[in-house]
């Protein structure tokens, strides 16, 4: 690249040429190609907390705006605007789903999650639940993709509330929303009461 000089990205430039895409709702990340400027120290963290830098970003707005313009390739994370595309360490999910609703009953039944980045997504067939299992421990991991092939890791909490409400359909132990059934453990893992 002789001749270019190298500008290194920065938290503040992506924010700035986020606001001056002036977006309404999230911004049309796939009409966007810039050219991929490089990675900067931005992480999230397992537990849904933004680094920049090793320092945690502590205002909320910013970390939504940073949200608004995630791009997943792969496994592979970007900030995108319509100038600039940089990489970025996502530690396990990008989302933490903090909570749900639930309408309706059994088959009618559907599930709206609430990100920690103020998302929502109707589990369904375009928004599927899925649980990983931790080949060491079993433990189980559950996760809603909330957008643009985007996951939420689905909080502890959540999970609980999600297996007191869940049932068994086709040898499996779940739950269904929006028509879809979502099997979180095959029935026969299940202990068996006594």
């Amino acid at each position: 690249m002789s001749g270019q000089k190298s500008v290194t990205p920065s938290a503040e430039s992506l924010a700035e040429a986020v606001k001056a895409a002036k977006p309404r709702g999230l911004p049309p990340l796939e009409k966007w190609n810039p050219p991929f400027s490089g990675d900067i120290d931005m992480q999230i963290r397992r537990d849904g907390t933004w680094f920049y830098e090793g320092t945690p970003i502590a205002r909320p707005g910013l970390v939504r705006l940073f949200a608004s313009i995630l791009w997943r390739e792969g496994e592979d994370y970007f900030l995108v605007t319509p100038v600039e595309k940089v990489g970025i360490t996502v530690e396990d999910a990008p989302f933490i789903a903090v909570d749900f609703e639930v309408e309706g009953q059994g088959q009618d039944q559907r599930l709206r999650f609430v990100t920690n980045v103020e998302d929502s997504a109707v589990a369904g067939a375009d928004h599927p639940i899925r649980v990983a299992r931790d080949d060491e421990t079993g433990e189980p991991a559950p996760y809603i993709l909330i957008r643009r092939n985007l996951e939420a890791l689905i909080d502890r909490k959540s999970f609980y509330r999600m297996v007191e409400i869940g049932e068994h359909h086709e040898g499996w132990f779940g739950l269904w929303s929006d028509g879809s059934f979502f099997g979180m453990i095959p029935s026969e893992d299940l202990p068996q009461e006594p």
